[in-house]
């Protein structure tokens, strides 16, 4: 069995993503060629991909060619822009709007991480008051990072334009300043 990844906003064939993020190509063509040289770099064959959304702007075929260069078994949460996606199901392990992964992880309380995978943040989620975490996009790195909240923006633009890893993310969940609400905090 493979790794685990998350990611997000990659925005393939985009062009005017690159000027509403500053990202730092000179055209679309360098944009995806970078993305997917970042996704194969890290991910291989057999690992499981869920990308939280916005995964490519243009036509069902272009997107096609993108998916069939990207490594990994790749399960998709809906963003607001997946139209040539949705146009290709057979790609994707799975296509659903939200989802609650468990991951066995012996450093956990209950054996594993619940993680609440979704393209929008959200301020509360189901469990969190109990050590889940939450995944996002879509906000491609605008929104202030919550020290306190066991949240994220896993989108590229944030990322240096990689994925990250289950181990990745567990080292900034530890950096964060969580306490289950049952233990009083002191000020």
């Amino acid at each position: 069995m493979g790794k685990l990844f998350f990611t997000s906003d990659h925005h393939f064939g985009h062009d005017n993503i690159i000027k509403f993020c500053n990202r730092p190509f000179e055209d679309v063509r360098e944009m995806n060629q970078v993305l997917i040289e970042r996704w194969n770099k890290k991910i291989k064959k057999n690992d499981s991909v869920y990308h939280l959304g916005d995964f490519g702007y243009g036509y069902k075929e272009n997107i096609a060619s993108i998916l069939d260069q990207l490594n990994g078994k790749i399960h998709l949460i809906v963003g607001n822009h997946e139209k040539p996606a949705l146009q290709n199901p057979d790609k994707f392990v799975w296509i659903k709007d939200y989802f609650e992964l468990k991951v066995k992880d012996a450093d956990c309380k209950n054996g594993y991480q619940n993680i609440i995978l979704f393209h929008y943040a959200m301020r509360v989620w189901r469990s969190d008051s109990r050590g889940s975490w939450h995944l996002y996009g879509h906000s491609h790195g605008n929104l202030s990072d919550l020290e306190d909240r066991l949240c994220f923006d896993i989108g590229v633009d944030c990322h240096d334009f990689y994925p990250l890893s289950y181990d990745e993310v567990k080292t900034i969940m530890k950096t964060k300043n969580w306490s289950p609400p049952s233990q009083k905090r002191e000020i």
